[in-house]
């Protein structure tokens, strides 16, 4: 419903990925990304206090931390949403600075909504914070502030940019946009652009925030020293309307492929080919120990990695990805196996909650039905032979085991 000129313009420039998997909702996605290991080992339910369900535990080492060390300054300007409480903030797990939302954006619209008590529910705040300083408020996350997140955090990485681009000084800047998550309302200078509604105006700033951030490291001639990466956290909700997922079904927090395969750039000027396109499998716990070899940092010896080191895949010395499959699930079950081009379903999750657990096991073939919508059984039942080893390899490093169905 919208050009995005920018992102686009950005997919020429690196290389793009068809393939690119990510987790069933945004926070096990997000703590994938800073830790490059299954939210299955990862993500802890039920410690916060109020309306926090989930959050990463503080022993975690995220990327961070490893750059930090190493380092880079390291910045967030946006959404964090992997604990909303002190301890468990960005500027606790590595990060020198942030600005933005500790959770998600669902609650901008909550004083708008009848008989609301903020005594109860209270509203979200816009915070900043430096690494060992205190909390700032800034705001409070309401609907005008949802609209103008996404500009001041772009405005915030642009300056930092800037800043260490004088000095010289390595750095790491993670900009989670807000957008396009509900309520998906564009800032003011977007609302009507496209005449296509909100969803396509939305598009329209989050290519013009791309642009300012891509055209800032190009025009400040660091480019060539700059990895790009591009990336969602999922794929868009099940109400209408917030996005297609085109050639797959499923919406967020589905393991269908509607969910999990989201866009993917990344470009690194005469270190990745310009232009390429690949179909091969890649997850996102990937990104840390890829970036980590990019930079020279080494991987801590205490802790099993779940991401493996693409690098050499995506600057085209290797032909084929590292990686043939991963497991989709959190907070201890399993949903679904994807590998190579085949799909294993635990549960069944045509809608954004989990319809039945433990359903009769389905093995789908992502090639000739990328829908996943005609099952087939016992005459592809090697391929869950294969799956069962791959899951029990991963049951061996957990010290737990997955309630799921098996061919007899």
């Amino acid at each position: 419903g919208a050009p995005t000129p920018n992102i686009d313009n950005l997919a020429l420039e690196g290389l793009r990925l068809l393939n690119f998997n990510v987790e069933p909702w945004c926070v096990p996605s997000r703590a994938a990304l800073m830790t490059g290991r299954y939210p299955l080992r990862t993500i802890v339910s039920g410690k916060c206090t109020a309306y926090c369900k989930q959050y990463l535990q503080e022993s975690e080492i995220t990327i961070a931390e490893l750059l930090s060390d190493a380092g880079y300054e390291t910045a967030i300007y946006g959404k964090w949403h992997l604990g909303k409480q002190a301890g468990l903030f960005p500027t606790d797990q590595g990060f020198d600075e942030w600005r933005g939302i500790p959770d998600t954006s669902n609650n901008a619209e909550w004083d708008t909504k009848v008989q609301y008590d903020a005594s109860l529910a209270p509203m979200q705040r816009v915070v900043q914070a430096k690494k060992g300083g205190k909390i700032k408020d800034i705001k409070a996350y309401d609907i005008s502030a949802r609209r103008t997140i996404d500009a001041e955090s772009t405005h915030k990485a642009v300056s930092f940019i800037e800043k260490h681009a004088k000095t010289g000084q390595p750095f790491f800047l993670y900009v989670p946009f807000t957008q396009v998550h509900s309520p998906t309302l564009p800032h003011p200078d977007f609302e009507g652009r496209t005449g296509n509604g909100n969803v396509a105006d939305v598009l329209a700033e989050l290519d013009f925030r791309t642009g300012e951030i891509l055209n800032t490291i190009d025009n400040l001639g660091i480019a060539d020293d700059t990895i790009v990466i591009w990336t969602s956290d999922n794929g868009p909700s099940q109400y209408y309307p917030h996005g297609a997922t085109g050639y797959w079904r499923g919406h967020v927090p589905s393991a269908l492929e509607g969910a999990i395969r989201v866009p993917f750039i990344i470009r690194w000027p005469h270190k990745i080919m310009p232009g390429r396109v690949n179909n091969e499998i890649v997850h996102i716990v990937d990104l840390l120990p890829s970036l980590a070899s990019a930079v020279g940092v080494q991987l801590p010896k205490d802790r099993v990695f779940d991401g493996v080191d693409q690098m050499d895949f995506f600057i085209g010395t290797q032909a084929k990805s590292n990686r043939e499959g991963f497991p989709i699930g959190a907070y201890g079950k399993m949903y679904a196996y994807k590998w190579r081009n085949w799909k294993i379903h635990y549960a069944k999750q045509d809608a954004m909650i989990v319809v039945e657990q433990d359903v009769e096991l389905g093995i789908y073939n992502l090639l000739i039905d990328p829908k996943e919508e005609h099952p087939m059984g016992r005459e592809v039942g090697w391929v869950e032979r294969v799956i069962r080893n791959e899951i029990k390899q991963l049951e061996d490093t957990l010290g737990f085991t997955f309630k799921i169905p098996v061919f007899l």
